[in-house]
């Protein structure tokens, strides 16, 4: 098998293991969204921490804790992730499966809208129309939901928002992963304490398989990262693009045909323009990506031309 090969089997890896997570906490039930966050967020230090130690791989912290800069990042990304995690589980535990789909179909055109925004980035004409359908899909699925579809809004604004600020730092997955969750770490050991003294908490008290799942969250939080990571190293950014929506079309599946949420005419035509959205901002990608390779390839055939002819020149 090619190294690129191996790249798209860990990348559809890392993204189905993401589009099943609704019945992996789905199964967490009866405990509320923000036990069941605080418990990811905890064995996710324990279990990176322990990942770190048999790499010996713990120079990074030192890095971190010598850049302010770099640790009021950790601390920003930190708080996006905990957002974006802890407004999944709700919505996944609250019946709402198919909103969370939405809101990670609909992220990549949330994305494209920092870039204009945050980074002064200029858009092409295509994705332009790509974001105009989008719009216009969120519109009816507002109308049809009777409100704005604030979890789907939540989690794309957040990963995206996520994704700008990390992008900025450079980590590594595992640092990464560990960093951010021992921030929020402080926090969810706070809440677990007090639940567990107010005689609130569910760990421990449901059945060995409830408990044993919640430990387990940890190592479902980080194999599909690292799993990821390891296909960023080997596939081509076009084929990652393509890879990302295989999660949210899993989710959506899971919600429809596992946990029977309605999916109204109405509702289906807004996907449908999502779906559409999608499909220009992809094709357009692809486009763009390969006009770039030709510019590449064509200045580094000039530049070897360029260089050729002047070792071809007399010295003087």
């Amino acid at each position: 098998m090619s190294d690129e090969r191996r790249g798209y089997v860990y990348g559809f890896t890392a993204y189905a293991i993401w589009g099943f997570f609704p019945i992996y906490f789905k199964l967490l039930q009866p405990s509320p969204a923000l036990e069941i966050l605080s418990h990811r967020v905890l064995w996710s230090v324990v279990f990176v921490a322990l990942l770190l130690t048999v790499m010996r791989n713990w120079r990074f912290l030192r890095r971190i804790l010598r850049t302010p800069r770099l640790l009021g990042g950790v601390v920003v990304v930190a708080l996006l992730i905990g957002i974006n995690w802890g407004t999944y589980i709700y919505g996944v535990n609250s019946d709402r499966v198919v909103e969370t789909a939405l809101g990670y179909f609909i992220t990549p055109l949330v994305v494209v809208l920092l870039g204009v925004f945050v980074l002064r980035e200029r858009l092409r004409a295509w994705q332009w129309v790509a974001v105009g359908v989008g719009t216009l899909a969120v519109a009816i699925l507002a109308i049809d939901y009777g409100r704005l579809p604030y979890i789907a809004l939540t989690l794309a604004a957040s990963f995206g928002c996520y994704g700008l600020v990390k992008k900025r730092m450079s980590l590594p997955p595992a640092e990464g992963l560990f960093v951010e969750s021992a921030v929020l770490a402080v926090p969810a050991l706070g809440y677990l304490t007090w639940l567990n003294l107010s005689g609130g908490a569910e760990f421990g008290h449901v059945s060995g398989m409830h408990t044993a799942l919640m430990l387990f969250s940890g190592v479902a939080t980080a194999v599909p990262l690292l799993l990821f990571a390891s296909a960023a190293n080997r596939v081509p950014l076009v084929g990652l693009g393509i890879l990302q929506y295989v999660a949210p079309i899993l989710q959506l599946a899971c919600g429809v045909l596992i946990y029977h949420e309605p999916m109204p005419a109405a509702r289906l035509a807004g996907f449908g323009l999502v779906w559409v959205a999608l499909v220009i901002f992809t094709v357009d990608g692809i486009r763009g990506g390969r006009a770039a390779a030709r510019v590449r390839a064509a200045a580094e055939a000039a530049a070897a031309t360029a260089g050729q002819t002047a070792a071809a020149l007399p010295s003087r």
